[in-house]
């Protein structure tokens, strides 16, 4: 029943004055509450439908974008590499190598294929399994397996650019799958490029003794040590190395290092050699110092009986130069 509207009369005032009174209006409150209880489920469909809106566009859209960020940022740094027994189709690989990230982002990345190139080559030169690491700033990576030459075409050119460069560059490319916590799974694609030092010439090589000693039973007529800095992060097995050695045009004869392992820093090495004495007097110079100007042109490299033509075509593209004191070669 309705409430009819009640008429006062106000003292001093003529009989047609009135006032007509209403129900007091509720508070805003009480109506907001009352409404949020009758219509709670069309609030709960528009809070669902925003968060939707908020959330898929950041799960689906940037989740993605910025994991791809994180990988693409990311740095990569090879502390070791070696190389160990090499075979005309490959080698067995140890490397380790040092994640950089200043993402506030650490996801899972999956284990993955890597595909190992020479920049310049569209064409990868080997496979590498990159094991899963969780991707936190200064995380450790090392890859310990045997690798089978994808093309060793252009692995004898990445050895190549090792042997003559002061720096070499490799590139890695892979789709691993990643995961951040509470998140789905997604694909990313790595594509990075490491450089590092290289051999650069194998600068500062020296013979640091050389002696003639003939009766040797195995054809060579003189031994001796070398030095060969290696300014690089790499450990290589190259088996027994030959070079040619000469002077101004004349051939002194071969000279060979068995079973050598270049490891990172200076390296001394022993050496014999088969030296044309005759040759070699025959440009001796006629008065002290007796120096002369030698070259060390690396022929071959063989281990375990096979030859590695990678290796050989990087010897065969350093001429080595150095001073020799040939005094110090002849008998006493």
């Amino acid at each position: 029943m309705v409430e009819k509207p009640s008429i006062e009369l106000i003292e001093g005032s003529s009989p047609d004055q009135f006032i007509a009174s209403s129900p007091t209006k509720p508070p805003f409150k009480s109506r907001a509450i009352a409404h949020f209880k009758r219509r709670w489920w069309v609030h709960l469909i528009i809070l669902t439908v925003v968060a939707l809106v908020i959330t898929l566009p950041l799960v689906y859209v940037g989740y993605p974008r910025i994991a791809q960020d994180g990988i693409s940022d990311s740095t990569l740094r090879i502390t070791s590499m070696e190389i160990s027994s090499p075979t005309p189709s490959g080698f067995h690989l140890h490397q380790v190598q040092v994640l950089g990230s200043d993402s506030i982002f650490h996801p899972k990345l999956y284990s993955f294929n890597g595909a190992v190139r020479l920049p310049g080559y569209d064409d990868p030169m080997m496979n590498i399994t990159v094991p899963s690491i969780q991707a936190n700033d200064g995380a450790t990576i090392e890859v310990n397996q045997s690798v089978v030459f994808e093309d060793a075409r252009i692995f004898a050119e990445f050895s190549k650019a090792l042997m003559l460069q002061k720096e070499v560059s490799l590139n890695i490319y892979g789709k691993p799958r990643l995961k951040q916590a509470g998140l789905h799974t997604i694909t990313v694609t790595y594509n990075h490029t490491i450089t590092m030092k290289g051999l650069n010439k194998l600068e500062g090589f020296q013979v640091v003794e050389l002696k003639l000693d003939p009766g040797r039973d195995d054809g060579m007529n003189a031994k001796g040590s070398v030095l060969i800095p290696n300014p690089s992060v790499m450990t290589l097995a190259m088996g027994n190395v030959t070079f040619d050695l000469s002077s101004g045009g004349t051939d002194l004869g071969p000279a060979v290092i068995h079973d050598l392992v270049l490891r990172p820093g200076n390296n001394t090495a022993p050496i014999v050699a088969n030296v044309d004495e005759l040759a070699l007097l025959g440009i001796l110079p006629h008065h002290p110092p007796f120096t002369i100007e030698m070259q060390a042109l690396g022929n071959s490299s063989v281990y375990n009986g096979s030859e590695l033509p990678y290796y050989t075509a990087a010897l065969e593209a350093n001429p080595i130069i150095f001073d020799f004191d040939v005094s110090q070669a002849l008998p006493s």
